[in-house]
């Protein structure tokens, strides 16, 4: 019963941080973004090469910590983790508003294997119904959903497979 809840308490891990990364492909898949209402400047529905120069010198400003007119691996990075940990705030915010059923603002071990998804996936990946997820069953579950998603399998490629996602490999 224990490995049981410790298997699902990973694999509903995993799905989480296979949500974040679910984000970046699609973002991946659209190309270069920007947010469009900003770099509108004269706000007419249309962006220029100068409107998106104009955004582009305000960021790189923004990012110059130093003001040297140059941005470092420092810089970047710094900026870089300030998306990321305001992203990853917002959605641990929201997941814990969704799950958090006793209202403390924090989400336990048992609010986390609760909901259904986890146990669905689980499921999914367990082809053999024998109780049990193999590394080859997850493999084949995330070819699976990778192809769903228009892309090649992840892991022997060079890409991040769950199992290294949750450092238990």
């Amino acid at each position: 019963m224990k490995s049981r809840m410790m298997m699902t308490l990973l694999t509903a891990t995993a799905l989480g941080v296979a949500a974040l990364s679910t984000a970046g492909v699609a973002q991946e898949r659209l190309g270069p973004t920007f947010p469009f209402q900003t770099v509108d400047a004269d706000k007419d529905g249309k962006v220029t090469e100068a409107e998106l120069d104009a955004y582009r010198a305000a960021e790189s400003k923004a990012v110059d910590a130093n003001s040297d007119g140059k941005l470092s691996v420092e810089e970047l990075t710094s900026a870089q983790l300030a998306k990321l940990t305001a992203r990853a705030t917002d959605m641990a915010t929201k997941m814990v508003e969704r799950m958090d059923t006793d209202g403390d603002n924090a989400l336990s071990a048992a609010e986390l294997i609760s909901r259904p998804m986890p146990a669905m996936l689980f499921d999914k990946a367990d082809t053999d119904s024998d109780g049990a997820v193999t590394m080859a069953e997850l493999d084949a579950m995330q070819a699976r959903m990778a192809a769903h998603h228009g892309k090649k399998g992840r892991g022997k490629e060079g890409h991040q497979s769950v199992w290294d996602m949750m450092g238990d490999h």
